[in-house]
């Protein structure tokens, strides 16, 4: 469903004298994996290790410096930007502050509807939305800052459902959220892209997170992939030394799974 193949993202920074290059800085280097049709594709990595500018460059909002990124076989990091609009409805964000992406002025039926335009029969697709995401009918009455984080998460996942995208991308969804709330979106998550047969890419710098949401895991460490394959192959008998710092530093979801219901 996605390819990305020997990816390289470089930013210049300002230059430090008045004669000298701008130093280079590089977010991205030579990054390459596959995401197929159905699975459950998680990247990891500490901050700054380039899993924030690779969700840009996924989703068509910033274009690599060198590499090839395909979608469903057709490659978008050489289209033009109108030639992108099918790209918008087929491949979906969830990002992580919820309050920051959502609209404080709108209510949440017009939020989760936006992305619809004037289609017949929107609003019965929002309180499907509302339903598969366990918020009330009326819900969609009510404004974001009516709502918990955990709720307003999961008004952001209804909105990246509502245009029907193939793709998912999930962009450090639950770092925001306490973590009871933060167990229970993760096994929404999982129940959605089992019930609409999508393709996810969950983003994270947590590896108990990814191993209890994903089936394949690539590991990044300053803008590379130093590690990937199945999650039972890479917890089980992790081969990078940042890989085992990562799995011996990660807290268990055990706990989190048998808590109480949100509140």
């Amino acid at each position: 469903m996605v390819s990305v193949r020997d990816l390289w993202r470089t930013y210049r920074r300002p230059r430090t004298s008045l004669f000298g290059p701008r130093p280079e800085v590089h977010a991205l280097r030579g990054v390459s994996f596959d995401v197929a049709r159905g699975s459950r594709f998680g990247i990891v990595g500490e901050s700054g290790s380039g899993k924030s500018t690779l969700v840009r460059l996924l989703a068509g909002l910033d274009r690599p410096s060198a590499g090839e990124i395909s979608f469903d076989g057709r490659r978008i990091d050489t289209l033009p930007e109108r030639r992108l609009g099918f790209l918008r409805s087929r491949l979906q964000v969830v990002f992580q502050d919820p309050m920051g992406s959502l609209d404080p002025r709108m209510r949440v039926r017009d939020i989760i509807s936006e992305p619809l335009g004037r289609q017949p029969g929107r609003f019965e697709r929002v309180r499907e939305l509302l339903e598969a995401v366990d918020l009330p009918a009326d819900a969609g009455r009510r404004y974001p800052h009516q709502f918990s984080g955990g709720q307003r998460q999961r008004i952001s996942i209804a909105r990246a459902l509502a245009p029907r995208p193939g793709v998912l991308v999930a962009d450090e969804p639950v770092s925001a959220l306490d973590v009871l709330v933060r167990a229970q979106i993760l096994d929404l998550l999982a129940d959605l892209v089992e019930r609409y047969a999508l393709t996810m890419v969950f983003v994270s710098h947590d590896l108990a997170v990814v191993r209890h949401v994903c089936d394949t895991v690539a590991v990044m460490r300053q803008g590379e992939i130093v590690e990937q394959g199945p999650v039972r192959d890479v917890y089980g008998e992790p081969r990078h030394p940042y890989t085992r710092e990562l799995i011996a530093a990660a807290p268990s979801l055990s706990a989190a799974l048998s808590g109480p219901e949100e509140g």
